[in-house]
């Protein structure tokens, strides 16, 4: 018998599992990665915005991630340390390079080359059954299930987490380039849905991942099937729609955004207001409401969250 999440005392917020990475961002706006010119180096990687993201909000979010024990992957641990994310469940490999990706600066999905190597060297030994046991959401990326041997890692840690009570969570973020067949890819999919966890999905996602002709009520259905409850499919500048099996539908519009200057990371700041107001307890509707107001704030910065502001102040109001 599952004890709630809420009955059980758990001190950790949100156990963030996958990629941690140096995004190169271009300079140029709207080129592709071959016109871009210049690029500015910053902390990436959609796990780590997550984690990031709750830790400004005022979560107690831990990072489980692996790096190369070089100068980018110092550069990763003073950057973690400067928000307050304790590098304790970060491995540093001295025969792995970390992982980086060249993004292109886009109004819209940006073009992006990864060069992978430390982040998908995830072993169970960095996740303990106490750190499970502590955690309310356990979320991870399809990014970071693309490859082994984190892709069994964090298969078995999420039943693991299930078991004891957690609940689950995952960015179907997926690109071709990062797994070796779709096929593959949606039988991950397929068994990390088993577990029931909190789904997002973008528009551009879902359109890799099945075919341009498929219908929002077709992939709400393919996830339902496979055993879970919400899903929240994101549309960019259209908005949102969430489905709740067997209760509905709720649709929100985009807040509009007078100047956009970067969409990397929009994706996960959205992600961090929902499980934040889920963690809340929030209804679903105003989780999305919040969830809405920081993919907004992002658009507005290049990079991260900008860090003079409250943007707790900015969300609640």
């Amino acid at each position: 018998m599952k004890i709630p999440l809420r009955k059980i005392s758990k001190n950790i917020d949100i156990l963030c599992v996958g990629e941690v990475l140096i995004d190169f961002i271009g300079h140029q706006n709207d080129v592709f990665i071959n016109n871009t010119r210049d690029y500015h180096r910053y902390l990436g990687g959609s796990p780590t915005n997550v984690s990031l993201n709750c830790k400004r909000l005022g979560l107690n979010s831990v990072l489980v991630s692996t790096i190369g024990k070089d100068g980018f992957g110092e550069y990763i641990i003073n950057r973690l340390h400067e928000v307050g994310i304790n590098s304790i469940h970060i491995n540093q490999l001295p025969e792995n390079n970390t992982s980086v990706i060249f993004v292109s600066k886009s109004n819209a999905t940006p073009d992006f080359i990864p060069y992978r190597d430390a982040d998908s060297c995830i072993f169970e030994s960095q996740i303990s059954n106490k750190l499970l046991s502590e955690t309310k959401i356990f979320h991870t990326t399809c990014f970071a299930l693309s490859k082994n041997p984190a892709q069994t890692t964090i298969l078995n840690k999420a039943s693991e987490a299930f078991d004891l009570g957690c609940k689950l969570s995952i960015d179907v973020n997926y690109s071709g380039k990062l797994w070796d067949s779709k096929k593959k890819a949606i039988q991950t999919i397929k068994l990390y849905c088993k577990l029931n966890p909190l789904v997002k999905i973008s528009e551009d996602d879902m359109e890799r991942l099945f075919h341009k002709n498929i219908s929002h009520q077709e992939i709400f259905d393919f996830f339902h099937n496979e055993g879970v409850d919400i899903v929240c499919l994101t549309l960019g500048s259209k908005g949102v729609i969430l489905s709740e099996k067997n209760k509905g539908i709720i649709q929100l519009p985009a807040i509009k955004v007078h100047e956009i200057l970067d969409t990397t990371g929009a994706g996960d700041a959205f992600w961090s207001g929902f499980l934040f107001a889920y963690i809340k307890e929030k209804t679903l509707e105003d989780c999305l409401k919040i969830a809405l107001k920081l993919a907004a704030l992002k658009l507005q910065n290049v990079g991260r969250l900008p860090e003079n502001i409250n943007i707790l102040s900015k969300i609640l109001d």
